[in-house]
């Protein structure tokens, strides 16, 4: 039993200072002052406390691409930020498609993750009698990649779409590209520029109309047949218009996720980072970043995640064509959105709203999302007026690098409990607990 002193607690688009009393891995009473017999005190005063955050799309590269990134490592350095739970994607080598793989990564992460867990089962072209097996109590969801992706991964063909949009009963998720309207860009460019084709041509490449197509086919496909739809990584103003804020989250059938880098980065930064800032879909120009938060704040946008995909450096020193897309970004989420709340964009509440509250709401989690009674104790704790600068000696990614290396932000995480445990110490960072986290459950009719 530990009570968890004199913070701000951040919780339900509220603040206040009170105490934490954990005990048995959950949150036992918040309240104004708590004292308990034999109970662990622990000073918490001048720090804020809020939900651990819950990233709903990651990429931790194991089994098969372990040279850059690991379960362990990347939940490692996600607990550094604050973030207790994680969901993974299916574009592992071997491609998540069969129930047997699904498990094995289960099984790695049951022995190797720092933090809580869950993998989504990636649909293929040929593999729904195995989607249609996945557990929706047990798994977060089905990944359809509508654009590239590795392996046998692909689905852009239209009856395939349509029969896992009809016969899928648990949330898809998906990633939106058009993938013909990329490939004609591709090939014009390449024709037209050659070598001298860099990652300034990303966002023309991989544009608007290409996402706006393939989110739009999504949507109407939900629609159609009721699907339960989570489009990732919005990245374009036009896209903002296919969701409705108009109704609570818990009843919504689409939803939407957008991630931090979509919302820091714009296309005037590859002059400076080229393909360290290369994914998909692109960062794209000031005037689709700028839409973004807009639509974060009134809510037609439902999650803040990181879509973290660690490459090394050798492979993004690549030329443009070759280069990998995907960054790093899981440490340093939750300092990108306190750097917006300390600029006057929007609030801390806001921000634990989005990263924390809504990722539980919109997956159905059991028992997790909010600093209350009965919830497991997730909980990251921040040092508000800490100063600090992102450099090579404290990143955790295995990959070495991120691309907001040299940038100095102010708050900075220094403790992080999953289930009741503390896993983080910033004074301490060699003892970070591993194994502590749990598979996560949801609850879903």
């Amino acid at each position: 039993m530990k009570i968890l002193k004199g913070a701000k607690i951040f919780n339900r688009g509220k603040s206040f200072y009170g105490d934490i009393l954990i005990q048995n891995q959950r949150i036992k009473l918040v309240a104004s002052s708590i004292t308990r017999p034999n109970a662990e005190e622990i000073n918490m005063e001048g720090k804020w406390i809020i939900p651990g955050i819950i990233d709903d799309q990651v990429h931790f590269r194991e089994p098969g691409l372990t040279y850059k990134a690991d379960i362990a490592t990347e939940s490692r350095a996600a607990v550094a930020g604050g973030t207790t739970t994680f969901m993974e994607m299916p574009n592992t080598v071997p491609n998540a498609l069969t129930q047997t793989i699904l498990q094995d990564k289960y099984d790695v992460a049951e022995k190797t993750a720092y933090c809580n867990y869950s993998f989504f089962m990636g649909a293929g072209n040929d593999n729904i009698e195995e989607v249609l097996k996945t557990d929706k109590k047990s798994v977060c969801g089905v990944k359809i990649f509508m654009g590239s992706s590795t392996g046998n991964m692909l689905v852009d063909n239209r009856e395939t779409l349509d029969k896992l949009f009809r016969n899928v009963e648990m949330l898809i998720a998906t990633h939106c590209e058009d993938e013909a309207t990329v490939r004609a860009n591709m090939k014009k460019y390449e024709e037209e520029y050659g070598d001298k084709l860099d990652a300034s041509y990303h966002p023309i490449i991989r544009d608007v109309e290409g996402c706006y197509l393939s989110s739009s086919m999504a949507v109407d496909l939900a629609k159609k047949y009721n699907t339960r739809l989570h489009i990732l990584h919005i990245s374009t103003a036009k896209e903002l218009d296919l969701f409705d804020n108009s109704i609570p989250l818990r009843n919504k059938r689409i939803t939407s996720e957008v991630c931090v880098h979509h919302m820091n980065f714009s296309a005037d930064d590859y002059a400076r980072l080229g393909n360290k800032i290369k994914c998909n879909p692109a960062i794209k120009s000031k005037d689709n970043r700028d839409a973004l938060l807009p639509a974060l704040l009134d809510d037609r946008l439902d999650i803040i995640a990181t879509d973290h995909a660690p490459h090394t450096v050798e492979e993004k020193s690549r030329h443009y064509t070759k280069a990998p897309s995907g960054l790093p970004l899981v440490q340093h989420s939750l300092n990108i959105m306190m750097r917006m709340v300390q600029e006057g964009k929007l609030s801390m509440e806001k921000v634990v709203e989005k990263m924390c509250h809504a990722p539980a709401e919109c997956f159905q989690i059991k028992h997790r999302g909010y600093v209350e009674e009965g919830q497991f104790a997730d909980l990251a704790i921040i040092d508000p007026e800490m100063k600090w600068s992102v450099n090579k000696d404290n990143i955790l990614y295995k990959c070495g690098w991120s691309p907001l290396e040299g940038e100095q932000f102010t708050g900075r995480v220094t403790n992080t409990y999953v289930n009741g445990e503390e896993v983080f110490d910033l004074n301490d960072i060699d003892r970070i607990k591993q194994g502590l986290g749990h598979r996560l459950t949801f609850d879903r009719p």
